[in-house]
């Protein structure tokens, strides 16, 4: 799948829809998440980890999403030590590197290496602990890495996420290019918000792609929110998708108070020095009789003013279209419902674990 992605956009070639029809069947034999990781107050530290080094190494996201579904099904089943997650997860990232990229595209050990040292990570890898670790992760998936992940959708759905009737605004879209180079941007970031809570491996994952071009549709105010198209496309109709965008929108509410606070803090720290600096001008003019020619506060105050966050008042006001489009019983847990509702998930996630089968030098901690 990643080299083919890497030699040709397949999602526009003749073989488009047979692809897609093959990745959504082998989404249907993923085996289940079930969250019994003891080490899973972690994961985020390690996802983060992976995310980091595969920026460093310009690895494409469908590489970069197989090596977190690969850690994350890892951990699922064994109670591992933080050293040896460490080893887990540049194993991961390398098989899913060399499954994914063209071979001059997959780091070298000794990048690894040096990359983990600037990322503060206490491990230096050797090439036998590696291929030790990397065999086993092999053995766990039956060395099948043929493994859909919503990276692996995204630019198919992208392809038609933006047509010409739909609207902005209430207004005709004036240039599809450019809206569609903005919507990108959008499911990109939704995207990554769903490696970042395992709650969304319980969504397939064709449905996470698709959750995250809907998202980035409303977060852009184009109407309808969800297509005829893309509902044939994707097989996905509105009411399937709701639950997990009104996640995605807790997450980005999230995301928009802490770029707040943020610049509340930066803001605060700006007048501060300021402040000291006023001072310190004022008691230089008293020295020197000179008049002081130090600009207000109020002004530098103005320009940060001008700054906004992203649609702020977006999330809430799309809450309640959530709520108004889809079935009651769909965040309710209705019988007839595939989908599970948020707390249901968080309250059945219990962990147990099982001890990891390799053997010295690398010592296991049995759960």
């Amino acid at each position: 799948m990643g080299r083919k992605r890497m030699e040709e956009q397949w999602w526009k070639g003749e073989l488009a829809a047979d692809i897609h029809r093959t990745l959504r069947t082998k989404e249907l034999k993923l085996p289940m998440y079930k969250a019994h990781s003891p080490q899973i107050g972690m994961r985020r530290y390690f996802i983060d980890l992976l995310t980091v080094l595969s920026n460093r190494c310009n690895l494409c996201p469908t590489a970069r999403h197989l090596a977190i579904y690969l850690l994350d099904h890892f951990m699922d089943r064994y109670d591992i030590t933080v050293k040896q997650l460490h080893i887990i997860s540049f194993a991961c990232l390398l098989l899913a590197s060399k499954f994914e990229e063209k071979e001059d595209k997959v780091p070298k050990l000794e990048h690894v290496n040096n990359l983990a040292c600037m990322c503060n990570v206490n491990v230096v890898l050797d090439k036998k602990d590696l291929l030790r670790m990397e065999m086993l992760v092999l053995e766990n998936f039956n060395w099948n890495l043929c493994l859909p992940t919503p990276a692996h959708y995204i630019d198919y759905y992208l392809y038609v996420s933006i047509g010409e009737n739909d609207l902005h605004n209430g207004w005709p879209i004036t240039s599809l290019t450019k809206t569609k180079d903005f919507l990108e941007k959008y499911a990109y970031y939704f995207l990554d918000f769903s490696v970042q809570d395992h709650t969304f491996l319980h969504f397939r994952p064709s449905l996470i792609a698709a959750a995250c071009v809907c998202a980035s549709r409303i977060c852009m105010q184009i109407s309808p929110a969800w297509t005829t198209q893309l509902e044939l496309l994707t097989c996905y109709s509105w009411e399937h998708l709701a639950q997990c965008i009104e996640i995605m929108f807790i997450y980005y509410e999230n995301d928009i108070k802490e770029a707040s606070n943020l610049k509340k803090q930066v803001t605060i720290q700006h007048q501060e020095q300021e402040a000291v600096e006023n001072l310190s001008h004022q008691a230089t003019t008293q020295v020197l009789f000179q008049q002081s020619s130090y600009h207000p506060l109020a002004q530098h105050s103005a320009t940060l003013s001008q700054f906004q966050s992203p649609v702020q008042d977006l999330c809430s006001a799309y809450r309640d279209s959530l709520q108004a489009h889809r079935p009651s019983g769909l965040l309710a847990g209705s019988a007839d419902s595939s989908l599970h509702p948020y707390a249901a998930l968080q309250a059945s996630l219990r962990p147990s674990a099982q001890t990891l089968p390799i053997q010295t030098p690398i010592a296991v901690q049995v759960a």
